[in-house]
């Protein structure tokens, strides 16, 4: 744990030393601004940040990959993941700490929004419990694209392509329920499991569901395996 923790550091250093991920950061930030006070006005009588939940798995589908498309592209065309493996550490910890890196940025990230809810406490009586369901959900669903985008990042050493091939995966995955018609039985049941925003529709209203959250730690350690591979396979 003690290596792992080595390099989540590592990353974190490398992100907060990185105009890239302020200017990322800064966008994430400005569009859920937006979409808070948009959804906010169209529902001026409901105090609910319910609106706010739903169009997350759309925004983070832009903000995890850009986050993410340096993580081994970059490590690549430098030469420094070569010199990570002098290191004792093996490839699934260096992956693991890249993620974990990303999720503490992401939960700084989603600490910037609390001022949301907060406003909305002021007007009225503010269902809390709701609130925080819809944060552990956001964590999840942006632990899935996070994991997805380190994948996607780990299949090249071209940070655009990374973040071209982790944009398609993560909007594949929002709209997949859509692309399939409703008269297809079976196949558009299995179609919206796999779907990212069709968990995510009964987080948004504060309800988690347990398949929901088997279904994003499935995400999350399917895509951090294939990650995994995909490294070891590029060293030999």
């Amino acid at each position: 744990m003690h290596k792992i923790l080595l390099i989540t550091r590592r990353e974190l250093s490398r992100y907060f030393n990185s105009f890239i991920a302020y200017a990322v950061v800064v966008l994430f930030l400005v569009i859920a601004g937006a979409v808070f006070w948009t959804t906010y006005f169209d529902e001026i009588s409901v105090l609910s940040l319910q609106g706010f939940f739903e169009q997350a798995p759309l925004y983070l589908a832009f903000f995890a990959p850009a986050i993410t498309m340096a993580s081994f592209a970059e490590e690549r065309r430098a030469g420094t993941l070569e010199l990570m493996r002098t290191l004792p550490v093996s490839n699934a910890q260096i992956v693991v700490g890249k993620f974990l890196a990303t999720m503490v940025l992401l939960t700084v990230v989603f600490a910037m929004t609390l001022p949301y809810p907060y406003t909305l406490s002021l007007l009225g009586d503010l269902d809390w419990g709701a609130v925080a369901a819809g944060y552990v959900g956001l964590l999840l669903l942006g632990g899935a694209y996070n994991a997805i985008g380190l994948m996607a990042s780990s299949f090249t050493r071209d940070q655009v392509v990374a973040i071209l091939i982790g944009f398609t995966l993560c909007f594949f995955l929002y709209f997949l329920d859509q692309l399939v018609a409703p008269a297809s039985g079976t196949v558009f049941q299995l179609a919206e499991y796999a779907s990212t925003s069709f968990h995510f529709d009964s987080i948004a209203r504060g309800v988690i569901e347990v398949r929901s959250v088997v279904y994003y730690l499935s995400v999350i350690t399917v895509a951090l395996v294939i990650t995994t591979v995909v490294v070891d396979a590029s060293q030999r």
